[in-house]
């Protein structure tokens, strides 16, 4: 396993450090990133010393900062997003809805969301709802909805259902049944025939 380098924070870095701290990173990490931007030192008792008065301003900051953000976490929990966007008739956007444009929404619904809070494994890329997640550091997180609307309205067909679907009226089986058809001139006629001819063939009364 490779040495690891203690270096002072000669700045507040997201996720590893206030201003002030010693802290231990990979070798690469210092070498390639921290030393080069003069973002870290080696710590002495007296760089540590001259740095307290710049970590106590830094740990206020920070104090605040999550203050703010558990407020608008408060806020978040629950709420619905709405974007509209460009679609084709089957509801398939023509420009997919990222993180960038999930925050931009949200800070003009006036929610302070970072791009970077906004946790969005796939960008959105039909019309419809989706839960989306914020997070803040580790444990502030909420989960909202976004709603994605088209610009226009279209007709979109869902499984067994075509736009133009008709469909047979059910039978009513508790309905009363029909009235015979009123017997024409001509059924009349046939019917006095039939009579007349069972009449003559009876023997006459003695």
């Amino acid at each position: 396993m490779a040495r690891q380098y203690e270096l002072l924070l000669l700045e507040t870095i997201e996720n590893l450090g206030l201003v002030g701290d010693v802290v231990k990173v990979r070798p690469g990490y210092a070498r390639n990133f921290l030393l080069p931007n003069e973002m870290a030192e080696a710590p002495t008792p007296e760089k540590i010393e001259s740095l307290k008065a710049a970590r106590a301003i830094a740990e206020a900051q920070v104090a605040k900062q999550r203050s703010e953000r558990e407020a608008i976490i408060a806020k978040l929990e629950g709420i619905t997003v709405t974007l509209v966007r460009a679609c084709n008739d089957q509801g398939i956007l023509y420009g997919a809805v990222t993180h960038r444009d999930i925050s931009d929404q949200l800070i003009a619904d006036g929610y302070g969301v970072d791009m970077r809070a906004v946790r969005l494994a796939n960008p959105l890329r039909r019309i419809g709802s989706a839960h989306v997640t914020i997070q803040f550091g580790r444990d502030l997180v909420a989960e909202i909805t976004v709603e994605v609307k088209p610009d226009r309205i279209i007709e979109l067909e869902t499984p067994g259902h075509t736009k133009h679907h008709h469909e047979t009226a059910p039978v009513d089986e508790d309905a009363a049944p029909e009235a015979e058809a009123e017997p024409t001139d001509e059924t009349k006629s046939d019917r006095a025939t039939k009579s007349a001819r069972k009449s003559s063939k009876k023997p006459a009364a003695e």
